[in-house]
């Protein structure tokens, strides 16, 4: 394991949600830190995710056209591709630790990665896989 982090997509959709100011300058500050650090992680699934999210489910979406210039600007990080040998890994994964599949997808991408620290606003604070502890960006 090394210093790395991974970014769920539920944090990385606050980067682009103006009706909550206070999570969007957190994710920003957290993942501006992480991005100058070089420590940043994120996967294929992440990235697919984040562009239906902040196209389609935002209150205010972004056009198509600036989600296009998010992802190609996000897919220059380091990223987890996910084949089919990480996808059985994750259904392992899933089958035994209780999550559910595409958390299960997340964790196995962010353990595959090498990442100490995997940041979502959706699974359990504190909870750790090996190496690997959750973290909420936004709980203070």
């Amino acid at each position: 394991m090394s210093d790395r982090t991974f970014f769920d997509t539920n944090v990385l959709v606050y980067l682009f949600d103006a009706d909550s100011p206070g999570k969007r300058d957190r994710a920003r500050q957290v993942f501006g830190e992480q991005t100058r650090s070089g420590r940043i992680v994120l996967s294929a699934q992440v990235l697919q995710e984040l562009y239906v999210t902040i196209t389609r489910k935002l209150a205010r979406p972004l056009p198509a056209a600036e989600a296009l210039s998010v992802l190609a600007q996000l897919s220059t990080l380091p990223l987890i591709t996910v084949d089919g040998a990480l996808i059985l890994r994750a259904v392992e994964l899933h089958q035994q630790a209780g999550l559910s599949f595409w958390d299960g997808l997340i964790v196995q991408a962010a353990l595959e990665g090498r990442c100490r620290i995997l940041l979502s606003e959706d699974m359990q604070h504190g909870r750790k896989f090996g190496d690997l502890t959750i973290r909420n960006p936004f709980l203070h």
